[in-house]
């Protein structure tokens, strides 16, 4: 089941082996989902107390990881959160803040391994417990082959429903992680994955290569158990700062993002700003 959430951002040739990234404090700096709450606030999809209440949530997050229980916490206030939000709203707001938001945040490290890893011949996958609203624009900045994220069900009206129809989360993440290999050919053996988090475990045992990232306790203490690399990412860098200093050739997508980044950002708040007025008011309205 979990290969069929997985989309793909970019069409290649498909190579033998992959390397499968998780998405926040492992490629990113900060929770993707938390990070877009002071947009969905403006945007009108959230009132102020649920803005404090995922500022809360990030810094817990961000001190010390989430375990399972907080991860369950979390994602069902979240699902309750977004009940009733208009998804086509949600996207717009993702895809106008994107680069303003997440490209400061982007690890240069991690940047630089995703560009290795494709000039080794390796597709590159995110899977991500996020939405994938926000995981699937963030792969595509980041040039990502394919996306794993979770996914909410949507109503007739074209808003969530506040159920979860796929959650990529600890077995899951490896699940998807399989049937990505059967379908597309990857030799797991040969793989790699990186997370910080030990509910990752599943998805980090399945491949060859695991690595631990910014590891919490518990994935720290398994990796040192097992042998496994701990690396430690620290260095966020926008795209376009980074460039001119890359060792391999960057992805067109990359090359692409840091190239348009701050025109596309700038646009986009003029055309926001144009629309939101009448669009948010009416989409969105009963979604607090």
């Amino acid at each position: 089941m979990g290969c069929a959430y997985a989309r793909g951002v970019e069409n290649h040739s498909l190579p033998r082996t992959a390397a499968f990234f998780d998405l926040d404090k492992t490629v990113i700096a900060k929770s993707s989902t938390l990070t877009f709450s002071k947009s969905f606030y403006q945007g009108g999809l959230i009132n102020r107390r649920a803005v404090l209440r995922t500022a809360y949530a990030q810094f817990v997050f961000l001190a010390g990881g989430a375990d399972h229980d907080q991860m369950e916490r979390m994602r069902a206030y979240l699902s309750a959160l977004c009940r009733g939000w208009n998804v086509r709203l949600v996207q717009e707001i993702v895809a106008e803040t994107l680069h303003d938001l997440i490209d400061p945040i982007i690890y240069d490290e991690a940047a630089s391994l995703i560009e290795e890893h494709h000039s080794a011949g390796r597709d590159v996958v995110i899977v991500s417990t996020s939405g994938a609203e926000v995981v699937e624009p963030i792969g595509e900045l980041l040039g990502a082959d394919r996306v794993v994220a979770t996914r909410m069900v949507v109503g007739d009206d074209g808003c969530f429903t506040g159920e979860v129809e796929y959650y990529a989360y600890g077995p899951t993440k490896a699940e998807a992680v399989r049937e990505l290999a059967e379908s597309e050919g990857y030799d797991l053996a040969r793989c790699y994955a990186y997370s910080d988090s030990a509910t990752d475990l599943p998805m980090l045992e399945s491949v060859g290569h695991p690595h631990a990232v910014n590891p919490d306790r518990a994935l720290r203490r398994e990796a040192v158990t097992r042998g496994w690399p701990v690396l430690d990412f620290n260095r966020p860098v926008r795209l376009k700062q980074r460039l001119p200093t890359l060792s391999v050739p960057p992805r067109p997508a990359l090359v692409a993002a840091a190239a348009i980044g701050a025109a596309a950002a700038t646009a986009g708040l003029v055309w926001y700003a144009s629309r939101r007025r009448s669009t948010i008011r009416t989409a969105a309205v009963q979604a607090v």
